[in-house]
């Protein structure tokens, strides 16, 4: 008998391997689309408090489900910055979201007025304020500094209350705006078409929490509290369930449309004679001493991304060398050192930061091209 139910394992094993579908085998190999949800807020952190609603559970809440949602597309990958109700740095943040080597960064919050009448729901991206009334909302969003240690250091002496801090932290977006954009629009649309929210539009303004990611990020306002009828909506079971949908919805519609734009990218540089794009870029100075390094499996530190072509020199770079490029859906990456140890690249990063790149993150290469750590480190 035992014989028996070894034999029929071993062919069920072997079924498996060789009759497995090939779609669902290639499904298995698919890069996920990662998205980090952002819950505003938390533990000593409350938020808005508007007719006596809590921001901070609310948004919590609404995260959750969104992930929850996503979490059941086998080719999404979601990251949250916090899943309970505790407290977290906005510069933290933003590592996590850079650590994941996220696709997407979406934070979600609840807004409040001094009028009752103010409703609707709200997407921003990072950029200079248009109006009061979108200084007012980045203003409340950052002032949570306040409640961290030693933030004048932290944040380069960044003033939630001063319109001119702004300007620098438009610079460290600007290459991710357009994507940002684009995924922003697709959330306000989702909240008019699929509940019928008022559209209050995509607005730019300057959130401190979307300073130094590097990846298109959004920031939702999905309602106002201050409002009876729409923070009692908000703070209800349905109300949270209905609002995840609409944006999980939209975030799988601003994947589909990037993986459509790329796919027909490619088609086009196939079709053309143009050189690749996507290649690691090394320094002619440095190139024979990283080749046989790029053969195998490289560490190195990104430590910032541009839309236009800085010269990988020293000077540029706070002194750090040696430093790459690479260039990929129109933007240029830039990558300090080069290692095939995954703790000496850590020790790099140390150093990256100590120069003045706080959210440095370690990334992985074969071959000149950019794979996930966890694949690198696997092998």
């Amino acid at each position: 008998m035992d014989f028996l139910c070894r034999s029929f394992l071993l062919f069920g094993c072997w079924f498996l391997v060789f009759f497995v579908p090939s779609s669902l085998a290639a499904q298995d190999h698919q890069t996920p689309f990662v998205v980090v949800l952002d819950a505003g807020h938390g533990g000593k952190d409350s938020g808005n408090r508007g007719n006596g609603y809590s921001e901070k559970h609310i948004a919590l809440n609404i995260t959750l489900t969104i992930g929850e949602m996503l979490s059941r597309q086998s080719d999404f990958k979601i990251i949250y910055t916090r899943d309970t109700d505790h407290f977290i740095p906005l510069n933290k943040r933003a590592k996590i979201a850079n650590e994941a080597d996220a696709d997407l960064f979406v934070s979600i919050h609840c807004d409040a007025f001094s009028s009752p009448k103010a409703y609707g729901a709200g997407t921003f991206v990072l950029g200079l304020h248009r109006s009061k009334d979108n200084f007012r909302i980045a203003q409340k969003e950052n002032s949570v500094i306040f409640l961290e240690e030693d933030y004048q250091t932290t944040y380069d002496g960044f003033d939630p209350n001063n319109p001119e801090s702004v300007i620098s932290l438009v610079l460290m977006q600007e290459a991710y705006l357009n994507q940002s954009i684009e995924a922003a629009s697709t959330i306000q649309k989702s909240f008019v078409a699929n509940l019928n929210r008022k559209d209050r539009t995509v607005k730019q303004a300057g959130f401190l929490v979307l300073r130094e990611t590097y990846m298109p990020s959004v920031l939702v306002e999905v309602g106002f509290l201050t409002n009876p009828k729409e923070g009692a909506f908000l703070n209800s079971k349905q109300g949270q369930k209905q609002m995840a949908q609409s944006i999980a919805k939209a975030i799988v519609n601003y994947r589909n449309q990037l993986q459509a734009t790329i796919g027909n990218d490619m088609s086009e540089e196939s079709n053309s004679s143009s050189p690749q794009t996507g290649a690691l870029e090394t320094p002619p100075k440095e190139e024979s001493a990283t080749k046989n390094v790029d053969e195998k499996i490289t560490f190195r530190v990104q430590i910032a991304a541009s839309s236009k072509r800085i010269a990988s020199t020293p000077e540029n770079f706070n002194g750090l060398s040696p430093i790459n490029s690479q260039k990929s859906d129109g933007l240029i990456r830039y990558f300090y050192g080069g290692t095939t140890n995954y703790k000496a690249a850590q020790k790099l990063k140390k150093t990256a930061i100590r120069k003045g790149y706080p959210n440095a993150f370690v990334v992985a290469f074969r071959n000149g091209k950019k794979i996930k750590i966890s694949e690198a480190i696997s092998q």
